[in-house]
């Protein structure tokens, strides 16, 4: 029978677009061959496939294997002419394997027949653990370990069958399993040979293994090492009350549960179970009820899952002779015939008589005749009640080693005080042992060397070579000790501790309540992730930053800074420590106006207060004329002003001159700095010419402006008369006035007529129309 794989499969060693021979043979095949019918057609091409694929996987194998000097060769012929082909192969695959050792010894390979014949090929497969070991190996193993579990309990050395362990697991055997053949992994085929395309010791046939737990069904898997996996096939199962509809599930995974309450009556045949769906049986029932004892005397609280109890008072209840009762404890059911009634026979037994419950049995007066405890004689007495005594006879005893004789008593036993001289089987020690019979008992003495453990000494007696390993067994535990891993004494130094799928239990080391959820580990936890949220002590906001309470900070040493003196000194690294840190500064952002009030902007909350916007101030000065220029900064309000742009003492003082308009007609500018509310009258004597420039007049400015325009006139004459010429060519006799002087002349001139006879003497407006 092929192995499966071969049975699936194409031919790994067939070149991509190089045909097989039965392939090549059916394209010259002519086309009017007869077709065959679907069944043979089928079965011969998978004969045809599988022969290639065999051929193909014999010259991979001779490819990679052959020897140099035989390249072409396929089978090796021995000296009778015999081929070899299959057994040949096998041999210099293993000849390979060992080819850097035969180098170095010249191809000398006498002492690697053993290994070669065992170590390499007869191996075992613990059931416990699936470790491989030799046979030899595992062989030699059982069979110390069950001489030693006997020399040590066994008071009939080698009489019982003890089991022996696993060297790994410590998964126990009994010695009838003690592995004398090599078998394949799945135990069908004993010596499986060598393949290069299977696993080593494999057989390549499906496992066939009933799976565990079992389900009914086998593994199929081809035949490998290990545990077999999980049973894959699906299964239609109900719940584990029975309650739901069934469902499709795999058959390693058959148990669920509908989450209903179970409802099954309870063991007390009062209550029902309340939890929810579950498998087996229902847990004890947690109700309390008052229940009397078995013989009824009493009455107790007890819970409804031991109905069933016993008080501590006799039963009392009078026999059936009605001269005694019953002595036995609290029982059930009736107490039974008084035990002193019926025939009764005497001490020794020898006669017997019927008398009433009320009186007791004498003696025969008979000798006892018991056979004593030492088996070889019997009482001498009469008869009596009780035991007899021990035996006084005199007897010639032997020793136990045989070299002395004595008259003993029966019952004591005769042990000379010669000391065996033998060597006991630890060949360390002498057996020393008071009248021995040469049957020397292994060494009594204790190993008492520490085990490769570190952690028990040799339970051993004194035994030679060394010590077997520690046969105890630890529990390496998670943090929370919830799983355990059960491994050999002294590993559990080198053994992580088991994945937990519990929660951590270690209480927070920061200020929040708990911890945040994870699983159970090893070493310290992982730093808290939550939020601080612990009020702040400015402004009591939360702190929204990471849990900051446990940091790793670097530290320097200073004893690090030193320079080593030497090779023997090593500066110290820079150590890091768990080190609390403060909050960071509050960043909440806080709407805060500026110092002016010029805008609300917002302010982280470790920096609320009022800031300077670096805008101009603005606010109106005293004077109510101009604004401040300083940058926006802080202003004190005036007590009981209402205006809040008024400036504050905080702000410039107005250094500009008044800037009001003058009333009309008023040169002169306000003496006053820049104030308020209009300007106080002007109190400034103007200079200004008269009416006819020739003098400087001063006038009050404030009664010029205010006087009349007639008033204006006379206030700017200077009295004197105008010095200006009429049209005619006379002065103007008037004061000084303003304006023109008009064309009325005063003067008096003499005119005469054109003939120039008549004289007369008018003025210059008479002359003008006289002519």
């Amino acid at each position: 029978m092929d192995p499966a794989w071969r049975q699936r499969g194409r031919g790994r060693g067939q070149p991509q677009g190089q045909a097989s021979r039965p392939q090549r043979e059916r394209a010259a095949a002519p086309a009017a061959e007869s077709p065959k019918t679907p069944t043979a057609s089928s079965q011969s091409k998978f004969e045809e496939i599988r022969k290639s694929n065999q051929a193909a996987a014999q010259r991979l194998v001779q490819s990679q294997y052959s020897s140099s000097s035989d390249d072409d060769v396929d089978d090796i012929v021995d000296d009778g002419g015999k081929v070899e082909g299959k057994d040949g192969k096998r041999g210099k695959i293993l000849a390979s394997t060992l080819t850097t050792y035969t180098d170095q010894t010249g191809g000398d390979v006498t002492d690697l027949d053993r290994e070669q014949t065992q170590y390499l090929s007869d191996v075992w497969s613990c059931a416990g653990c699936f470790c491989l070991f030799h046979i030899p190996c595992i062989q030699k193993w059982a069979k110390d370990s069950v001489f030693l579990l006997s020399s040590v309990t066994d008071e009939d050395f080698g009489k019982k069958d003890h089991p022996w362990p696993c060297p790994k697991c410590r998964y126990e055997y009994s010695p009838s399993q003690t592995p004398s053949r090599y078998v394949c992994y799945c135990g069908k085929v004993q010596d499986p040979s060598l393949d290069p395309w299977l696993l080593p010791h494999s057989c390549g046939l499906v496992c066939d293994r009933a799976l565990n737990p079992a389900c009914g069904h086998h593994c199929l898997l081809l035949c490998h090492p290990g545990p077999c996996p999980p049973c894959p096939k699906m299964v239609s199962v109900s719940c584990m009350c029975s309650k739901a509809m069934p469902v499709p599930r795999r058959c390693s995974n058959k148990p669920w549960s509908c989450q209903k309450t179970c409802g099954k009556t309870l063991p007390c045949k009062q209550h029902a179970c309340n939890s929810s769906c579950h498998s087996g049986v229902c847990e004890p029932c947690p109700r309390v009820s008052v229940q009397r004892c078995v013989c009824g005397q009493e009455e107790a609280e007890r819970q409804c899952a031991s109905p069933v109890w016993h008080c501590q008072q006799p039963c009392g209840r009078p026999l059936s002779c009605g001269n005694h009762t019953c002595e036995r404890m609290c029982h059930s059911g009736l107490c039974g015939a008084c035990p002193r009634s019926g025939n009764r026979a005497c001490p020794c037994g020898k006669s017997k008589s019927s008398l009433p419950c009320t009186e007791d049995v004498p003696t025969c007066g008979d000798t006892c005749d018991k056979v004593m405890e030492c088996g070889l004689h019997t009482c001498s007495m009469r008869c009596h009640r009780g035991a007899c005594e021990t035996c006084r006879q005199e007897v010639e005893k032997q020793c136990r080693c045989g070299k002395y004789t004595r008259l003993m008593p029966c019952h004591k036993e005769y042990l000379c005080e010669s000391k065996c001289p033998n060597t006991r089987g630890c060949s360390r020690h002498q057996c020393r042992r008071k009248c021995c019979s040469g049957n020397c008992p292994p060494c009594d003495q204790s190993c008492g060397r520490s085990l490769g453990c570190r952690n028990h000494k040799c339970p051993s007696v004194c035994h030679q070579g060394s010590c077997y390993p520690c046969p105890e067994t630890v529990d390496v535990k998670c943090v929370c000790e919830s799983t355990s891993l059960t491994v050999p004494c002294g590993r559990e130094r080198s053994t992580k501790p088991p994945r937990c799928k519990q929660l951590c239990r270690s209480p927070p080391s920061c200020h929040h309540p708990s911890r945040e959820t994870h699983r159970c580990h090893p070493g310290p936890c992982p730093p808290c992730r939550q939020a601080c949220l612990l009020a702040l002590k400015r402004c009591q906001h939360p702190c929204p930053q990471p849990c900051h309470d446990q940091v790793m900070v670097k530290t320097s040493d200073r004893v690090s800074v030193c320079v080593p003196s030497g090779p023997w000194e090593q500066s110290s690294e820079p150590a890091f420590v768990r080190k609390a840190l403060p909050c960071p500064p509050c960043l909440v952002p806080i709407p805060t106006a500026c110092l002016g009030e010029h805008e609300v902007s917002p302010v982280p909350c470790h920096r609320r207060e009022p800031f300077s916007c670096k805008r101009v101030c603005g606010r109106t000065l005293t004077c109510g004329n101009h604004s401040c220029t300083k940058d926006c900064h802080r202003v004190t309000i005036w007590h009981g002003s209402s205006d809040p742009q008024k400036a504050g003492p905080e702000c410039v003082v107005c250094e500009e001159g008044c800037v009001n308009p003058r009333p009309p007609g008023c040169p002169h500018p306000c003496l006053l700095a820049c104030h308020p509310g209009s300007c106080p009258p002007c109190q400034q004597m103007t200079r200004q010419r008269c009416h006819c420039k020739i003098s400087l007049l001063y006038i009050d400015c404030l009664t010029f402006r205010s006087a009349e325009d007639e008033t204006k006139a006379d206030l700017g004459s200077c009295k004197n008369q105008c010095p200006k010429q009429l049209s005619c060519g006379h002065h103007c006799k008037d004061l000084c006035h303003p304006g023109h002087c008009g064309d009325k002349c005063s003067h008096r001139v003499k005119l005469k007529c054109p003939c120039k006879r008549i004289k007369k003497v008018c003025f210059y407006l008479s002359v003008a129309l006289c002519l």
